[in-house]
Order: structure tokens, then C-alpha cells, then sequence
């Protein structure tokens, strides 16, 4: 396994036409601890001549994963009426992408990561010019791999972390200085897994 096939708009869009998800992927939380429900946007960007995914570098003084690369996302508000709309909503706060600018294609299955929390990946389209305005609290920067660059498997590679005193597996993935890892990283691969069909 190497790279999906490259693909257009309508490839796309038929990848994720009437499809379900399908089952939880990922860690999971240690036993005993609940699930915190959030969702994230993976914004594919309609680029020339190749595609593009929206990518946030995290400020370095936040409690929860400072520095980090992220989809833009967090978690889900009594107010919000679906995790698509927390997604939205998400990316609209910390980025600037108004949610009337996202042709929303559909949701990975959900993500449960080490730490707890039950991620929907909300896959969207986002057609140029991006006038972003940035939440300078949460995000210090955003950035734009490749599409093709993400979904080729030679790119990525399985590295280990203590945590909670268990040694843990995650994929990571080097861009252009750039180091995308954990649950980013590993929402990247289910993305891969999907429009390859191999889940």
C-alpha cells in the first residue's frame, strides 16, 4: 500500500455520496474513563493544480496539546445541534472559515483517542480565497500540505510515547519542518482508509 489514487472534486464527493461512516476507530480511552464527545473539520482545500488540507499549529500556551498540529475542532456544546455543526461552529471560531464556505461531503468514523475523547472528523470542501482571521488565543499559525502528500502511506510512521505509564503507539507524519502526530496524524490515516475503501 502506498498512495490512494489521485483524486478530483467529483471523486470525492462520490467517495462519500449516501455512505456511512461505520464503526469507532482508534485507541480508545483507558478503561473506566467516559467518552467527551467533539468533532473536527478536515477541510480539503480546492487548490490549483492540487488539492490541499487546512492544518492549525496550536499556540504553545494552551493546557491541552500546546503546539501541536490540529484540525481545526473541539468539543461538542449543548448548543450545537449535530457534531457537524460543532465542526463548524469550531473552525468558524478558531480560524475565521465562515461555515456558508464549507461543502460539508460527509464524517469519518468517529476517532476515540487516549485521552478520552469520541472524535467525528467532519470531511469538508472549502473553495479559495481563504480570509482567515485567526484566534491569536488558540492558534498560532495554519498551514496546507497536500492532499496527495497526506494519503500516501510512505509518508507516514508508527513512533512511541510513555503515557500513564503504558507505552503507546501513534502514526506521525513530517511536512516542510512541520510534525503532524497523534490523533491528527492518525485521523489522516482513517481519511486514507477511507477513500481507499478499506474501511
Amino acid at each position: 500500500m502506498t498512495a490512494v489514487p489521485p483524486l478530483t472534486v467529483a471523486g470525492l464527493r462520490r467517495c462519500f455520496a449516501g455512505r456511512p461512516p461505520g464503526g469507532p476507530v482508534g485507541e480508545g480511552p483507558p478503561a473506566g474513563e467516559s467518552l467527551i464527545a467533539a468533532a473536527v473539520l478536515v477541510p480539503i482545500v480546492l487548490r490549483e493544480p492540487d488539492l490541499t488540507v487546512l492544518l492549525t499549529q496550536r499556540t504553545a500556551h494552551l493546557r491541552d496539546h500546546a503546539g501541536q498540529v490540529s484540525f481545526p475542532g473541539g468539543r461538542h456544546e449543548v448548543t450545537d445541534a449535530s457534531l457537524v455543526m460543532t465542526a463548524l461552529r469550531e473552525a468558524e471560531e478558531e480560524v475565521g472559515l465562515p461555515a456558508g464556505q464549507v461543502e460539508v461531503l460527509g464524517c469519518l468514523p468517529e476517532f476515540r483517542t487516549s485521552t478520552g475523547f469520541a472524535v467525528t472528523p467532519v470531511v469538508g470542501l472549502v473553495a479559495p480565497p481563504l480570509n482567515l482571521k485567526l484566534d491569536d488565543f488558540e492558534v498560532a499559525d495554519v498551514f496546507e500540505p497536500p492532499l496527495a502528500f497526506l494519503l500516501d502511506a510512505a509518508n507516514f510512521r508508527r513512533e512511541q510515547v510513555e503515557y500513564r505509564g503504558a507505552l503507546r503507539e501513534y502514526w506521525a507524519v513530517p511536512w516542510q519542518g512541520r510534525y503532524i502526530w497523534g490523533a491528527t496524524a492518525g485521523m489522516l490515516v482513517v481519511l486514507r482508509d477511507y477513500l481507499s475503501g478499506r474501511l
